[in-house]
C-alpha cells in the first residue's frame, strides 16, 4: 500500500477518513518562509574565495539566523564559521544551495555599516574580507552573550554628569566652531596641533561631549594603554560612567567581549580604545578621532596591515561622521588632508604658542663642549645641558632626560677610525651590557650574544671602543654620580613605565614613548643622541624623530615660567629648527615637499611586495598594473625575515615596490588583489605578502 503522508486513507470495509497532515520530522529541511536565502561571509582566507556565498535557510533556523549572526555552513566539504550578510526570496546562483546547519550565537555582532566598512578596507589594502573581519569583531564569548547588560537609555547624558569646560578649545580660532559643527551633526574634517602643556584627553573629551549632546555614537583611537588610561580618566569626568567604553587587548577575552557588546546592543555610545577600537559598533557615529597618528602601534602587524587612521578616513567617507586628526605634531599624510582641502587644520595663533612653549636650545654634539666641565664630562652631557638641569633641580623642580635607547652602551664603535663594532662570527652589531659591580662587560653582539673578548677594528687593527650611542641605564648611572644628592628615576627602557612624577626635584631618565607627566610640569628636558635618531636609515626618521621631541619638550613648562628644553643635535638640521621655532606644521609641510619630490609616500601610493625571488616575478607577470605603475627593486630582505606560510626551506626572500599617482591608488590595490586571486586558484605554494603603504618601505 502506497501513499504519502496527510493522504486520506481507506481500509476495505471500512469509511473512509481524512488523517491530519504531520509536520515535519525534526530533521527533515523545509525553506523558511519569507526571504529564504542567507548571504553568507565564509571564514576562508583564500584569496580567489573572498566572495560571499547563498545558502537556503532552513525553517528551524529562520528566526535565529539574523542579518549579522554567527553561523556555521558547509564549505568544500568541512563545516566553517561564517556571518549572515543579508537575507533575500531570491537567489542569482543557479544550481541547488546549501543548507545554512547552524546558529551559533543569535547575536548580531555584524552590522551591515561594519561589514560594508571591513569590505572597503580589505579592498583599499588588498587583503580579503576573512581577514579585516578577525580585526574587527573579537572572538565570541558565550557566558558574556548569555548575561543580561543592564538596560540604559543612550539618549541622554545622565544627570549627574558634569558639564564640559566651555574655554578648553578657546585658545585654538576654529576649535569652537568644530565643537559647533559636532553640535549640528555636520561631518566636519579637521587636523588638530595640540598647545604644549595642553590637557589632550580633555580636549579630546569635550569633543566627544559636544557629540553625545547631539545624539551621535563616538569612536577615539590612541596608540597604546598609558594613553587610553588617561583618556578614560577625562571621559569619565566630562561625561561620566555610563556612556564610555575603553576598549584594550590586556582586558581578557571575556571583559574586552562584554564592553564591545555594551557598543553593539548600544549602551554605550562612546568607544575608546587602540587600534582595534577603529571598528568598534558604535550606533549612529558622529565624530571618529584619533590621538597621534605618527605613532606606529596605530599600524596593524596583521594581514592586511591596515592603518587605523585610515580605517577612520573610510569610516568618516561611508557614514558621514566628522573626523578629528590630532597630535602634538603633525604627519605628512595628515598633511595631505589639509593641503586637499578634505580637513581645516586647527592650531593656535602664533603668540599663544609662545607664550605656552619652553624655551628650547639646540647644542651639537661635539666633545669640546664636555671638556669645560669635569661633571659634565662624567655625566656625558654637554655642558649648557647640564646647566639647564642644575638650574630646574634649583628651583625645585623635575628634570627629564630622554634618552633614545635602552640599555647600558647599546651602538659602539672603534675608537680611531669610527667603524661601527660588529661580530665576527655573525656580523651583528655590538653593544656594552652593564657589568656587575667594578667589573665591565666585554662587548657583546646584540644579535647572537657571543662576547667580543680582544676585539680589534678589521679597518685599523684598533683595540679601543666608543659609544655612538648611550642607552638609559649607562645615563642614568652616569647622571646619578653627577648629581649625587638628586634622586633619579628611569622609565622605559627594562624599568617600570612611570605615569606620573611629583613635582618635587628629580632627574628622570626615560626612553621615547615612556615619559611621565610631572605635576606642574618638568623644569628642564635634556634630548641626548639626536645624530643617532636622526641618523636611522628609515623613512621616517626624521618625522619620528620630531614627533618624540615634541611630545618630551611638550611636557616641560613654558618659557615665561622658567621652561627650558635642550636638544643635542646639529642646529641646522630641519627637524631642530622645528623644535627650536616650535612649529611642527611647518616641518609636515617640508616632509610632503620632500616626499612628493623624491616620489615617496604619501605624495604616491606605493605597495611592497615580500616573498622568494620566483614568487615576486609570477605576481607581477600576473597583475594588470595601473598605467604609469613603476617597479622598483628586488632587494633582499634582512635573513631574520619570515613570509606567512613560507617554508624554511626556501630561498632568502626579496621585495619590490611598485609605485603610482595617488589617483591610480586604488587601481593598484585591485590590481594586486587580482593577482592574488589567480595565484590562490593555481594553488601556488609561495606567498607573496602585500603592504599597501607601508610604514618603512626601505
Amino acid at each position: 500500500m502506497g501513499g504519502s503522508p496527510g493522504e486520506d486513507v481507506a481500509l476495505p470495509g471500512m469509511p473512509r477518513v481524512a488523517r491530519p497532515r504531520k509536520p515535519p520530522k525534526h530533521n527533515e529541511r523545509l525553506p523558511a518562509e519569507v526571504d529564504s536565502v542567507a548571504t553568507v561571509a565564509v571564514d576562508v582566507p583564500l584569496p580567489h574565495l573572498d566572495r560571499p556565498f547563498d545558502y537556503r535557510v532552513p525553517v528551524q533556523l529562520d528566526e535565529a539566523a539574523a542579518v549579522g549572526t554567527r553561523v556555521r555552513v558547509r564549505f568544500a566539504g568541512r563545516m566553517v564559521d561564517g556571518f549572515v550578510l543579508a537575507r533575500s526570496a531570491t537567489t542569482e546562483h543557479t544550481g541547488p544551495l546549501g543548507w545554512l546547519d547552524k546558529v551559533v550565537s543569535p547575536e548580531p555582532v555584524l552590522s551591515p555599516e561594519l561589514a560594508a566598512l571591513c569590505r572597503t578596507v580589505a579592498d583599499r589594502y588588498a587583503g580579503t574580507f576573512a581577514d579585516v573581519l578577525r580585526l574587527a569583531v573579537p572572538p565570541r564569548h558565550a557566558r558574556v552573550e548569555a548575561e543580561t547588560l543592564p538596560a540604559e537609555a543612550p539618549g541622554s547624558l545622565p544627570d549627574e554628569s558634569p558639564a564640559p569646560g566651555g574655554d578648553g578649545w578657546s585658545p585654538y580660532p576654529r576649535g569652537p566652531a568644530f565643537l559647533d559643527a559636532l553640535a549640528r551633526h555636520q561631518p566636519a574634517h579637521a587636523v588638530w596641533q595640540a598647545l604644549p602643556g595642553d590637557d589632550w584627553a580633555r580636549r579630546l573629551a569635550e569633543a566627544v561631549r559636544a557629540a553625545v549632546d547631539a545624539g551621535r555614537g563616538e569612536v577615539v583611537v590612541v596608540p597604546d594603554r598609558r594613553d587610553l588610561d588617561r583618556l578614560h580618566a577625562a571621559c569619565l569626568d566630562v561625561l561620566g560612567e555610563a556612556h564610555v567604553a575603553a576598549l584594550a587587548a590586556d582586558l581578557g577575552p571575556a571583559e574586552r567581549y562584554r564592553r564591545w557588546l555594551s557598543v553593539a546592543r548600544g549602551h554605550k555610545r562612546l568607544a575608546i580604545g587602540t587600534r582595534a577600537a577603529a571598528f568598534a559598533p558604535v550606533h549612529d557615529p558622529g565624530l571618529l578621532a584619533i590621538w597621534d597618528d605618527g605613532d606606529d602601534s596605530h599600524a596593524e602587524p596583521r594581514a592586511p596591515y591596515p592603518h587605523a587612521r585610515d580605517v577612520l578616513i573610510a569610516r568618516a567617507h561611508g557614514s558621514g561622521a566628522a573626523l578629528l586628526v590630532g597630535g602634538i605634531t603633525r604627519t605628512a599624510e595628515a598633511e595631505v588632508l589639509v593641503r586637499t582641502g578634505w580637513a581645516h587644520p586647527v592650531a593656535a595663533e602664533r603668540s599663544t604658542v609662545r607664550e605656552r612653549a619652553p624655551r628650547v636650545t639646540s647644542i651639537g654634539e661635539d666633545d669640546r663642549q664636555l671638556l669645560r666641565d669635569p661633571t659634565a664630562r662624567a655625566a656625558r652631557v654637554p655642558s649648557v645641558a647640564f646647566e639647564a638641569a642644575r638650574a630646574a633641580l634649583a628651583a625645585h623642580h623635575p628634570v627629564l632626560v630622554q634618552v633614545p635607547r635602552r640599555g647600558y652602551l647599546p651602538a659602539i664603535a672603534c675608537a680611531q677610525c669610527r667603524e661601527p663594532a660588529r661580530c665576527r662570527h655573525c656580523h651583528g652589531p655590538l653593544g656594552i651590557p652593564a657589568g656587575t659591580g667594578d667589573v665591565p662587560a666585554p662587548p657583546t653582539c646584540r644579535w647572537c650574544g657571543r662576547p667580543a673578548t680582544n676585539y680589534r677594528c678589521p679597518a685599523c687593527a684598533s683595540p679601543r671602543l666608543r659609544a655612538t650611542v648611550v642607552g638609559a641605564g649607562r645615563t642614568s648611572e652616569e647622571l646619578g654620580r653627577a648629581f649625587p644628592q638628586t634622586v633619579v628615576r628611569s622609565s622605559g627602557g627594562g624599568s617600570p613605565i612611570l605615569d606620573t612624577v611629583g613635582p618635587a626635584p628629580a632627574i628622570v631618565v626615560a626612553t621615547p614613548g615612556a615619559e611621565p607627566v610631572a605635576e606642574g610640569g618638568y623644569g628642564a628636558a635634556l634630548l641626548l643622541d639626536g645624530a643617532a635618531l636622526l641618523a636611522r636609515p628609515e623613512l621616517r626618521a626624521a618625522e619620528d624623530t620630531v614627533r618624540r621631541w615634541f611630545a618630551a619638550a611638550a611636557l616641560v613648562r613654558p618659557g615665561p615660567q622658567g621652561g627650558r628644553v635642550v636638544v643635542v643635535a646639529e642646529s641646522s638640521v630641519a627637524a631642530v629648527q622645528a623644535l627650536v621655532r616650535w612649529d611642527p606644521a611647518g616641518h609636515a609641510g617640508a616632509e610632503l615637499d620632500a616626499r612628493t619630490e623624491l616620489g615617496l609616500p604619501p605624495a604616491v601610493r606605493m605597495a611592497a611586495l615580500d616573498g622568494e625571488p620566483e614568487a615576486l616575478r609570477d605576481l607581477l607577470a600576473t597583475a594588470a598594473l595601473p598605467e604609469g605603475a613603476e617597479v622598483l627593486g628586488p632587494v633582499e630582505l634582512p635573513p631574520s625575515t619570515r613570509l606567512p606560510g613560507a617554508d624554511d626551506r626556501t630561498e632568502r626572500a626579496e621585495r619590490s615596490l611598485v609605485r603610482v599617482p595617488r589617483r591610480a591608488g586604488r587601481d593598484l590595490a585591485g590590481a594586486l588583489g587580482a593577482a592574488q586571486k589567480v595565484r590562490s586558484a593555481r594553488k601556488e605554494r609561495e606567498p607573496v605578502r602585500v603592504l599597501l603603504d607601508p610604514h618603512d618601505p626601505m
